[in-house]
């Protein structure tokens, strides 16, 4: 209860106890006019009456003081009745206000605690990175690629592997260091191959406390796992990693027909020799026919050679065209070892210092005169010459923040600012090799640059139809309207820009291990860039799918 309705009740209380003394006083002056009536008419009585008049006054008198007695009861009872009522209200007032300031209290006290309780959490939290920080790549390693079954023939794809994180280690001196993760993975491998990051780690100095995770996305594997420990050192999980693949054309695994797999595991459960031999029951010879594994397309059951023939008369690209961009590859890697540029990056192994695909006598008249490979139609152009052969080989790059980079002293060659992966829909009809005009496109939109921004393009060469599938896809309006939903083309790019030091044509393709060899190339490159620059990396892959970087200078 408020101060102001103390003093209403206060006043009503008065006003009341006025009221009750004025009926008092009326009450008693109604007595006394009475008595004196009583008087004037009993004056003249006879002096017999005189007495009774007296116990009459004395009666009445008495009357009187009992009247005022009961009217000055009244009055203390209705005094303290108003004292009871105004004390109750009172204290129902003092009652309401302590809860009040209860309630308040116990809220301030929630909310103080609550305060607490969520500074406590904000105090116990772990400090996040603030923004994303830089992703500088040091350098890479690799061994030299070669056609399978040629020199490394006899070699696997931890062997490779081993060997190829060995050589990176040796170079930046990473010996008993522990390194936050090692991604790698091949796409031909052994169910012997199983862990294969893991195992290929222990096959090194490396310390044996740095993790091996193992992954595969087709031609795509090594530039994929750099794109995935960039994410991580970016966001500040971990601040260093290598990314690596390794493939093999020369130890694929060979496999038997399903229904002889199943008799020998029946054989392997068998007890006794009656059993081994019922588990031959219904042998065919057939069954030992050899199953190698097959490069088609699970989906449509065609080659990605054959894929491409589709791609080539889509978009019109002639066997010159491609004869042509096939020379350029083998005349810019050979320009390129003859240089050095290759010195740094490329180590020997097993005997073998350079790419042993790589052909500095080639001419046009030469790859002019090799059949089609993968049609026999009259319209065919793919060849062996301009289509990328099965090789052998195994690359790495080491990636690592900036402040692990100053931390270590360690060189940085360029910084990874950005990558994209894609895929499109091939089953129904769209190229199986033109992902990478999807991730190009977004990554061009979310870094706002153009397609003529960069000053090194390096594209992945499986096939020269692939390339030059994909130059006029971007310079192709209609194709960059309505598939990669931009306003107009993208436009052309300056050839002089692209595989300066050659490309996949030239140096072979191990599946795994080309993304890694593209990433140490362009870095490389740009590190001897005095100025601003950036560079554009774009690879297919099987499946329909493809992967695109830029790479900035340092």
């Amino acid at each position: 209860m408020t101060a102001s309705n103390e003093n209403d009740t206060d006043k009503q209380t008065a006003s009341q106890e006025t009221g009750d003394s004025d009926t008092s006083k009326t009450k008693a002056a109604a007595g006394s006019t009475t008595a004196k009536k009583s008087t004037a008419k009993t004056s003249g009585t006879k002096a017999g009456d005189t007495k009774t008049d007296d116990k009459s006054a004395t009666a009445k008198s008495t009357s009187r003081k009992s009247a005022a007695k009961k009217s000055a009861a009244k009055k203390t009872a209705a005094k303290k009745t108003t004292s009871k009522k105004a004390a109750a209200k009172k204290a129902t007032a003092k009652k309401s206000a302590a809860k009040k300031s209860d309630t308040a209290a116990k809220k301030t006290s929630a909310g103080s605690s609550t305060s607490k309780k969520q500074a406590t959490r904000r105090r116990s939290s772990p400090a996040k990175t603030e923004g994303l920080r830089r992703v500088a790549i040091v350098g890479s390693a690799r061994i030299p690629f070669c056609r399978s079954n040629t020199a490394y023939a006899s070699l696997s794809n931890l062997d490779m592997l081993s060997d190829t994180l060995q050589k990176l280690s040796d170079k930046y001196e990473l010996g008993g260091r522990k390194i936050d993760e090692v991604l790698a993975g091949a796409v031909t491998s052994h169910s012997r191959d199983w862990n294969l990051a893991r195992e290929a780690v222990l096959g090194t100095d490396l310390s044996p406390a740095t993790p091996g995770i193992t992954l595969q996305m087709a031609c795509g594997t090594s530039l994929q796992a750099a794109m995935m420990a960039a994410g991580k050192i970016a966001s500040g999980q971990i601040d260093c990693a290598i990314a690596a693949g390794s493939d093999t054309a020369s130890d694929v695994p060979i496999v038997f027909h399903q229904r002889f797999a199943k008799r020998l595991m029946q054989m392997n459960r068998a007890r006794g020799l009656g059993e081994k031999l019922r588990s031959l029951k219904g042998f065919r010879l057939k069954e030992l026919t050899p199953q190698p594994p097959r490069n088609s397309e699970p989906r449509t059951q065609l080659s990605m050679g054959q894929h491409c023939e589709l791609m080539a008369r889509e978009w019109q690209v002639s066997r010159e065209e491609q004869d042509q961009l096939t020379l350029d590859s083998h005349l810019r890697a050979a320009a390129g070892y003859d240089s050095g540029f290759f010195d740094d990056l490329v180590m020997p192994h097993e005997g073998m210092n350079r790419d042993n695909n790589i052909r500095p006598d080639s001419s046009l008249q030469k790859l002019a005169a090799l059949r089609p490979a993968f049609s026999r139609d009259q319209e065919a152009t793919l060849t062996a010459g301009n289509s990328t052969p099965l090789t052998d080989g195994a690359a790495s790059v080491f990636l690592v923040s900036e402040d692990y980079a100053d931390k270590h002293d360690l060189p940085v060659q360029a910084w990874l600012t950005d990558c994209r992966s894609s895929a499109i829909d091939f089953v129904h009809g769209a190229g199986l090799l033109m992902a990478p005009t999807v991730a190009v496109a977004e990554l061009l939109q979310r870094n706002a640059m153009s397609l003529q921004d960069f000053e090194y393009y390096e594209i992945h060469e499986a096939f020269a139809a692939q390339v030059l599938c994909t130059l006029k896809a971007w310079e192709d309006e209609t194709f960059c309207r309505d598939t990669l939903k931009l306003d107009g083309a993208l436009g052309s790019i300056d050839r002089k820009r692209m595989n300066v030091m050659g490309g996949s044509l030239a140096f072979g393709h191990p599946f795994a291990a080309t993304g890694a060899r593209v990433m140490g190339n362009l870095s490389a490159l740009l590190a001897e860039k005095r100025k601003k620059s950036h560079g554009l990396i774009s690879v297919c892959t099987a499946g329909g799918m493809g992967a695109a970087a830029i790479l900035e200078s340092p």
